[in-house]
């Protein structure tokens, strides 16, 4: 069977949880339709045995560099097929959701790029971490055509819009801002999950390392930028004025918000080395 799409997933030491994708995927009578390419990029743990045993469905790719990315250079090189999805390895989503993607970026007149909604598994998160999510989730960036954070798809002509992956680490950031809005879709009918950091000194870490990756972008004209930072939360404002009983979250949503830009900005003034600071609070095997 010719594979409808290719899903590529990088992977750096994710042993304990990539089984919890694979098998989600490999378990659906469908899943000869996508072509599955696992890139495990400078693993010291079992990530490469555990992926193998999901064969002949899924396939291994093997790199010396621990860098996200080369494995998505890589899985670029060994895909075959259109549209592609790229996925992290620690995400939750079901085969569905990425052969609806298919669907959505095959028609005519469909979006370049598209996804799932996003949506954030905070059960087993602290109340600080519940409460910056509960008013993330009504910023602009989260309401008008995010995209990624974990899953994107791109059409042949999505991926054209550029060549080489940039060296960058917000990578899903660079391809949504490589599109207009009116280029983007999300999936309302399917979602895909992301398990939130346990503590808050877990999240302030991760959101550090996104942070200093969207500060790291390209200053390049060709993207489309967000709005203003005071626009955006002028907007936040007026939505969390009229539910008092968000005003307690919002206060932890301004901390924990400002305290990883300023974060990212002392460690770039500084030039202080990248540190991926990967959340493996989340990543306990389920």
């Amino acid at each position: 069977m010719t594979a409808r799409m290719s899903v590529v997933i990088p992977a750096h030491d994710e042993a304990a949880v990539i089984s919890r994708l694979l098998e989600a995927l490999v378990a659906d009578p469908r899943a000869a339709e996508c072509e599955i390419v696992v890139v495990a990029n400078g693993c010291t743990d079992a990530t490469v045995r555990v992926a193998r045993t999901f064969a002949p469905v899924v396939r291994v790719v093997e790199i010396e560099a621990a860098s996200k990315i080369a494995a998505l250079e890589a899985g670029d090189a060994a895909a075959t097929a259109f549209p592609r999805a790229y996925v992290d390895a620690d995400v939750l989503v079901d085969l569905p959701a990425l052969l609806a993607l298919a669907d959505l970026l095959d028609e005519a007149d469909g979006p370049l790029i598209a996804s799932p909604r996003f949506e954030v598994d905070t059960a087993a998160s602290s109340w600080g971490v519940q409460a910056h999510y509960r008013i993330w989730d009504l910023t602009d960036y989260r309401t008008r055509g995010h995209i990624g954070s974990g899953i994107y798809a791109l059409s042949r002509a999505g991926r054209e819009r550029f060549d080489s992956w940039p060296d960058v680490i917000a990578d899903d950031r660079f391809v949504q801002q490589l599109f207009a809005h009116e280029e983007r879709g999300t999936l309302d009918g399917h979602v895909f999950t992301v398990r939130g950091a346990r503590t808050l000194g877990a999240h302030l870490r991760r959101s550090t390392r996104i942070a200093r990756g969207n500060l790291e972008l390209p200053d390049d004209r060709g993207l489309h930028a967000d709005e203003p930072i005071g626009d955006r939360m002028a907007n936040l404002i007026g939505r969390v004025a009229r539910r008092p009983s968000l005003w307690p979250a919002f206060a932890v949503y301004c901390v924990t918000s400002t305290i990883p830009r300023m974060r990212a900005h002392r460690a770039i003034a500084g030039e202080a080395a990248r540190d991926w600071a990967r959340d493996d609070s989340s990543r306990v095997s389920a």
